[in-house]
């Protein structure tokens, strides 16, 4: 099998839309701690436009972030000036991810007026006990947080 044809997956990135993109860094960044890599406004002709189906009317901005030892591994794509309709109940997607200091960023999150759900024990299919909170972001995006402590 030549390159050109060899199959893969490789998991790039999650996105979401956001009204107010400076706001929802202060969420991502300040609060979970991701890194902002970079932002961009999007071409007039940005393929964003077709698969989010964006009014092409919209200026649309966005940020990608990352971590310390992950690469560009979240986006926040901000559509200027919509009126973001409620996202349908039940949500059909979220990011999980795993923290260091669960107390610290509810605490974070809450203070910018963001929804926290209840706090439950997490136990994953190997046995090992921890925490895990859903957050909600300004635009109806949820953001599980988790924490297993090593043993």
């Amino acid at each position: 099998m030549s390159e050109e044809t060899k199959e893969y997956v490789r998991f790039q990135r999650a996105n979401y839309i956001v009204s107010d993109l400076k706001k929802s860094l202060k969420l991502y960044c300040d609060v979970l701690g991701f890194i902002n890599q970079y932002e961009s406004d999007a071409p007039d002709d940005s393929y964003s436009y077709d698969v989010f189906e964006i009014d092409h009317s919209k200026k649309v901005r966005w940020a990608v972030l990352g971590t310390e030892n992950q690469l560009r591994v979240m986006a926040l794509t901000e559509i200027q000036d919509a009126d973001l309709q409620a996202v349908p109940l039940p949500r059909r997607c979220a990011i999980v991810v795993d923290v260091g200091n669960i107390d610290r960023i509810v605490k974070g999150a809450a203070d910018l007026g963001c929804k926290i759900h209840h706090e439950d024990e997490l136990v994953t299919h190997d046995g090992r006990v921890g925490r895990e909170v859903g957050i909600v972001d300004f635009d109806g995006n949820l953001v599980v947080i988790y924490n297993i402590p090593e043993k």
